[in-house]
């Protein structure tokens, strides 16, 4: 057990570390950010930043000398590294784990692998599998395998023809080609296994994209019909990867009752950010007890909830570049609202800039508070 007091290592100077770090400063713990960049929400936040590349040997070897454990915050840290890392101190999640989600065409057969569904696809490497590929997969999305998020690194093909052009355009690097499917619904299971294998699952969300990016997600006391479903699939696929950590594992639901998993993300998810507000323990204290080998909290939720996201598109009240504060004052009156800004200094569109929490005794009420938010702050997307 490493004891309140003593220092954990974070890998990711984003957001998602930023509020790792605030949770686990919560608990008593010192965290020394690893990042490249001169400054960030994570590091405005650390209490020690080591300004360096996630592969820089001199670097590793320092955050090494400081902690004991080791987690990171994207998906994207080089497996080379945690594997390094992982000869000096503790590393939650493993780079065996990480590595096998970092490439789509790995993650996908690995997750059937393990007896669970994804959409229909096709590993694309070359123009002669887009040629081979057949008719049931157009019209499709053509992803990247690597390094796409967000929205980023995906185009939505109807013909092969087209599929060619985004895959040149892609720069001709590896892809997955995935059938388009009818969607009834987004759902994710954010869940955190020990070093010891017990498993805490949240309670599943529901969740709406815009362009590519999660705007809201919502939890209910009363589960969604699909929940254990969904529930009982991202154990099999945590527990096959022999994961250690919190994870998230975002799921489709077909309009004739299908479920299949859309990918696996090896660390906190934007569709956890509800659980700061609105279960026992949040996401981001979890991923610190996994680290300390403490016990894992409970994810109980107390309240129903709605998490928005805030774009840095909700600085611009039209289509010029002239920028305005958004109305936080107002966000804050509104009852049952928690407002959680990252810290970012340029607002960008597009850019994820904070989230908001909405609590209510009921979900009604939770929606109600949510939809003045989005009034106040023009959000896209209502619940």
């Amino acid at each position: 057990m490493i004891l309140p007091g003593e220092w954990l290592g974070l890998m990711g100077g984003g957001q998602l570390g930023r509020m790792f770090c605030q949770a686990a400063q919560s608990l008593g713990y010192r965290v020394v950010v690893l990042d490249p960049a001169p400054e960030g929400p994570a590091a405005s936040v650390a209490d020690m930043h080591i300004q360096a590349e996630f592969d820089d040997e001199e670097g590793l070897l320092r955050l090494t000398r400081q902690c004991r454990a080791v987690t990171t915050e994207f998906e994207n840290v080089p497996a080379t590294s945690l594997k390094k890392l992982a000869k000096h101190c503790r590393v939650t999640p493993g780079a065996q784990a990480v590595e096998t989600v970092q490439d789509r065409i790995t993650e996908k057969a690995y997750i059937a692998s393990q007896g669970v569904a994804v959409a229909p696809y096709t590993p694309v490497r070359s123009t002669d599998d887009l040629r081979a590929a057949g008719a049931h997969l157009f019209p499709g999305i053509l992803k990247v395998a690597r390094l796409g998020y967000d929205g980023k690194g995906q185009a939505r093909v109807r013909t092969c023809a087209e599929a060619l052009a985004a895959f040149e355009e892609f720069g001709a690097v590896p892809c997955v080609l995935e059938a388009m499917l009818d969607l009834q619904e987004e759902l994710s299971v954010v869940m955190a296994r020990g070093l010891d294998g017990q498993c805490k699952v949240f309670p599943v969300a529901s969740n709406v994209h815009d362009h590519g990016i999660l705007a809201v997600s919502t939890v209910d006391i009363q589960p969604t019909p699909f929940a254990q479903r969904a529930t009982q699939a991202a154990l099999a696929i945590a527990n096959g990867l022999q994961y250690q950590g919190v994870l998230c594992v975002e799921f489709f639901i077909l309009r004739d009752g299908q479920l299949l998993v859309n990918e696996i993300a090896p660390r906190p998810h934007n569709s956890g950010h509800y659980t700061m507000n609105s279960c026992v323990t949040s996401q981001f204290e979890q991923q610190a007890r996994v680290m300390a080998r403490l016990p894992l909290g409970s994810t109980q939720l107390l309240t129903p909830v709605v998490m928005l996201n805030i774009l840095g598109d909700a600085w611009y009240t039209d289509e010029t570049d002239t920028q305005t504060e958004p109305d936080w004052s107002g966000v804050l009156a509104v009852q049952g609202a928690s407002l959680h800004l990252y810290g970012k200094r340029e607002a960008r569109r597009g850019r994820k800039m904070g989230h908001v929490n909405c609590v209510g005794n009921t979900l009604a009420e939770a929606t109600a508070a949510a939809n003045r938010v989005v009034s106040l702050l023009r959000l896209p997307v209502a619940p």
